[in-house]
């Protein structure tokens, strides 16, 4: 099933069934008002929502057109957000482009960060930044939302705590990351707040596409109306959803409707373009010594989907604009 969050009822939005074609939705009050309260109780609402939504499917109940405008995030706002960089041909580049070697932990130990998740920008949404020398870029990324984890879980059964997959796009202030991190304390100004795909799906929406904590399809992204990257979200992934839950719980439980980030999707054949404008930069330092690519400027667009093997739209589309936020 598909579901998803109208911008009404408050600031966690009101929860929506969305046809698997993307072009109706039915309202799931009945059931649970928001996503959160879903996810909260998700071993009884789950039944009910797939029974709504199967008779939506097949056309048994009377739908409204969807607007994606009228469209918040599908979770609002989150009690966590925590971030992977699993695709390690990414990370392997930005630290060649500055001379660095990649740690051997790197391949068996995941890099995490926790990002802000007090709120969401719609798939609509204009991206707000005071300043263009703040080095705006976007991450096209997987996501998945689990159910609660207990601390402690195994990477076999967290698996089964995986109940809803989305994309993000992790937008990142590049210029402010370098003296963030040489502070070693991590990230904070420059990871603002980030936008979520206008639905999320169940992992059996994804048929064959979603194998063993993974999903295997590629993720476009367009600049500007123009190709940027559609990089395959199956390869190269150092380490599966699984994983990545198991990681972040070592010490701590996640808490039901937790977001759990791949990182930016990257594969080690450059000829499928990227998914962050950094990684491009990077290969034109690796390649003559210096970056041609800019950053992103205010009117700037950037359209972010997921497509099946038929071409349909799987999550909807993400595509925003980059605006000046007003100072006093």
């Amino acid at each position: 099933m598909k579901l998803a969050s109208l911008k009404q009822g408050g600031r966690d939005g009101s929860l929506v069934i969305v046809s698997r074609e993307l072009d109706g939705y039915i309202s799931a009050a009945s059931i649970a008002p928001t996503m959160q309260a879903a996810l909260d109780n998700w071993d009884t609402a789950a039944p009910l929502l797939n029974a709504l939504s199967e008779q939506l499917n097949a056309g048994e109940v009377d739908s409204t057109p969807l607007n994606i405008e009228a469209l918040a995030a599908p979770l609002p706002r989150a009690y966590e957000f925590v971030d992977g960089s699993a695709y390690l041909p990414h990370v392997e580049r930005v630290r060649k482009a500055r001379g660095a070697e990649v740690p051997e932990s790197f391949y068996v130990d995941p890099l995490m960060y926790q990002g802000t998740s007090s709120g969401f920008l719609g798939p609509r949404d204009d991206v707000a930044v005071i300043s263009e020398d703040y080095g705006i870029d976007f991450e096209s990324e997987v996501i998945v939302i689990t159910d609660d984890v207990p601390m402690g879980v195994s990477s076999e059964a967290a698996a089964d705590h995986i109940q809803l997959v989305g994309l993000i796009n992790d937008v990142s202030l590049r210029n402010l990351i370098p003296g963030e991190l040489a502070k070693g304390f991590g990230f904070l100004h420059s990871k603002p707040r980030s936008t979520l795909s206008p639905v999320f799906v169940t992992p059996d929406e994804l048929g064959d596409a979603w194998e063993s904590s993974v999903l295997s399809l590629p993720l476009l992204t367009n600049l500007n109306d123009k190709f940027f990257g559609n990089p395959e979200a199956g390869v190269d992934m150092q380490f599966n959803f699984a994983q990545l839950i198991a990681h972040a719980a070592k010490t701590r439980p996640l808490c039901a409707g937790a977001i759990v980030g791949s990182g930016t999707i990257a594969n080690q054949d450059t000829g499928r373009g990227a998914s962050c404008l950094a990684e491009k930069r990077m290969l034109e330092i690796i390649a003559s010594g210096k970056p041609e690519t800019l950053f992103m400027s205010f009117g700037d667009r950037i359209h972010i989907e997921m497509l099946d093997t038929a071409g349909k739209s799987i999550f909807g589309d993400i595509d925003q604009t980059i605006v000046q936020h007003p100072v006093d």
